[in-house]
């Protein structure tokens, strides 16, 4: 009796994500975590909480494609082994997340890859799954990682704007989607989507182009940032929301109101946002037991996405009672203070050597620059990456690359005269 009953729920949720009648599109998702290290755990904690809404919401592990390193349940640092959480005294998240692709399988070009269909570039790589979605499917991307002008982060590398933009034009030629909806969380995130419209992609923001996505939910226990605002956000609605009436306009509407510190953005194709929850989260109604919780009152404690590991060292800080703990803490503070000095620096000499004047002030300042040199933004990000300051270990470097996207749209600036540049202030 038991295993009949368990039989009849799979075919439940079978038929509630691959509709009977072949012309009813079906849903497909690909969420995304961009960082590694423990520092960073709201990221992995924001799309394992992604995943258990979809899943709760009938879509089935078939169809849901998931990238995330995976160092942070089993991290030593986790007081609740093999547990995560996304939000002050939450469920855990991380049971039954599928892991498709972890470590350094989490790359730009592999997402690339996933996201168009790649079944063959997959092969032998994690899981092997892609979205093989088709002209009469929906498509949902949920990505949380760190971000800079025009592009997004990865554990090891960046995707720009022009990549991304062209694999979505590509998938559209190819009819690849009936409509295809992207929640970004990311810093500048605006900056990925505001220079293009392709029909039938509906895109949501955690920021304007030229601002900082912010963190949440600071755990004392934990000692890191559990959230980021406008994904627990959009995350929590979901959680208790009717997919069968509630709309894409009404979430954005209520995440914009509750992310007061950053502007939610909405970009594309807008008409998509009268369809309902329910045509790319999943159906209408859910399968499993939500954990709703009402967090109005809670605190977010928000701290802009580049500050995180210094307002975690403080935190720290304030929690110290033994003074020799203190001291090093003291000295970490000290110690990241100057290297965050020290990029700015390297950044201000870069400008100074190779501008005059008006100009330098005017290259410095963050005045939401559209790249077209590319060439040369793309491998000047790397290089200071790779040279200076290696993004996976310092996000701050990231929030500056606004400056090089600047720089690079200089006509009198060579790229060799930039990298020559970091080669001599940055040994």
């Amino acid at each position: 009796m038991k295993v009949l009953l368990l039989g009849l729920i799979s075919l439940v949720y079978s038929a509630s994500a691959v509709p009977v009648n072949e012309n009813e599109p079906v849903h497909w998702a690909l969420l995304v975590a961009g960082s590694s290290g423990w520092y960073n755990y709201r990221h992995q904690a924001d799309v394992c909480h992604s995943y258990q809404v979809l899943h709760n919401h009938g879509i089935p592990d078939s169809h849901i494609v998931v990238m995330m390193y995976d160092d942070i349940a089993h991290n030593k640092e986790n007081k609740m082994p093999g547990i995560i959480i996304n939000h002050p005294n939450g469920s855990d998240v991380y049971a039954g997340v599928p892991k498709d692709y972890t470590g350094e399988d989490v790359t730009p070009e592999n997402f690339l890859k996933v996201l168009q269909g790649d079944k063959s570039g997959m092969a032998g790589i994690g899981s092997g799954k892609v979205i093989e979605s088709g002209p009469n499917d929906n498509v949902f991307v949920y990505f949380s990682d760190h971000g800079a002008t025009d592009l997004i982060g990865f554990p090891s590398a960046e995707l720009m704007e022009t990549d991304l933009k062209q694999a979505l034009e590509n998938m559209s030629k190819q009819d690849k989607f009936k409509k295809f909806v992207f929640y970004l969380e990311a810093c500048e995130s605006g900056s990925m989507f505001n220079n293009f419209k392709i029909k039938d992609l509906y895109v949501t923001t955690a920021s304007a182009p030229d601002e900082s996505s912010y963190a949440c939910y600071f755990d004392e226990k934990l000692g890191t940032y559990l959230g980021d605002v406008y994904s627990v956000r959009w995350m929590e609605d979901s959680d208790k929301a009717n997919f069968n009436t509630e709309t894409l306009l009404k979430q954005f509407k209520a995440i914009r109101r509750e992310t007061n510190t950053s502007h939610v953005e909405k970009y594309g194709d807008l008409s998509i946002d009268r369809d309902t929850l329910g045509e790319y989260q999943g159906s209408g109604s859910k399968f499993n037991n939500v954990q709703v919780v009402d967090l109005a009152d809670k605190p977010l404690g928000a701290v802009p996405s580049p500050e995180v590991p210094m307002a975690i060292l403080h935190h720290q800080l304030m929690a110290a009672k033994d003074p020799r703990q203190r001291n090093e803490i003291l000295q970490k503070i000290v110690q990241l203070g100057q290297a965050q000095q020290k990029m700015m620096s390297v950044l201000q000499s870069t400008v100074s050597i190779l501008l005059d004047g008006d100009l330098v002030d005017k290259v410095m300042s963050r005045q939401g620059v559209q790249v077209t040199n590319w060439d040369c933004y793309k491998t000047s990000v790397r290089y200071f990456s790779d040279r200076c300051f290696p993004f996976r270990e310092n996000d701050f470097a990231l929030s500056l690359m606004y400056i090089l996207a600047n720089l690079c749209e200089r006509q009198e600036v060579s790229t060799d005269m930039i990298l020559s540049s970091f080669d001599k202030h940055c040994k």
